[in-house]
C-alpha cells in the first residue's frame, strides 16, 4: 500500500455508490404512480358512497383490488425512499438513523396492513 499514490488510495472511498440505483427506483415508482393513481381514483370513485355489501362485492373483483393494492404498495415504497433521502440530507447522527428506521417501519406497516385488508376484503 505504501507505493500507491494519494489518488489510488482515495478511489472507492467516496460515495456509497447507491445513488444511481436509488434515483432510478424513485423515477420508476413515480412513473408507476402516474399510471396507478388515476386508475385508483377511477376505480375507487365508482365504489365511493356504497354500502358495506356493495364495497365488499366491488373489491372482491380482481381488477379493483389489484389496482388498490398496487397503488398503496408503490405509493408507500415511493414515500419510504423520498423520506429517507430527505432525512439523510437534513437530520444527522443517531436521530437521523432512528428517523429512517421509523419511516421504513411505518411505510412497510401501512403497505402490509392495507394489502392484508384488501386481500381479506377480496376473499
Amino acid at each position: 500500500m505504501r507505493y500507491l499514490t494519494d489518488r489510488k488510495r482515495a478511489v472507492g472511498m467516496g460515495a456509497a455508490k447507491s445513488g444511481t440505483a436509488h434515483h432510478w427506483s424513485m423515477q420508476v415508482s413515480a412513473v408507476a404512480l402516474l399510471i396507478l393513481v388515476p386508475l385508483f381514483v377511477f376505480t375507487f370513485g365508482s365504489a365511493l358512497g356504497g354500502s358495506y355489501e356493495e364495497i365488499t362485492a366491488y373489491y372482491s373483483r380482481p381488477f379493483p383490488a389489484l389496482v388498490a393494492v398496487l397503488t398503496i404498495w408503490v405509493g408507500m415504497m415511493h414515500f419510504k425512499s423520498g423520506a429517507q433521502i430527505m432525512i439523510e440530507d437534513y437530520v444527522h447522527g443517531l436521530k437521523g438513523r432512528l428517523a429512517i428506521i421509523l419511516v421504513k417501519c411505518l411505510s412497510y406497516a401501512v403497505a402490509a396492513t392495507s394489502a392484508y385488508a384488501l386481500i381479506r376484503l377480496a376473499l
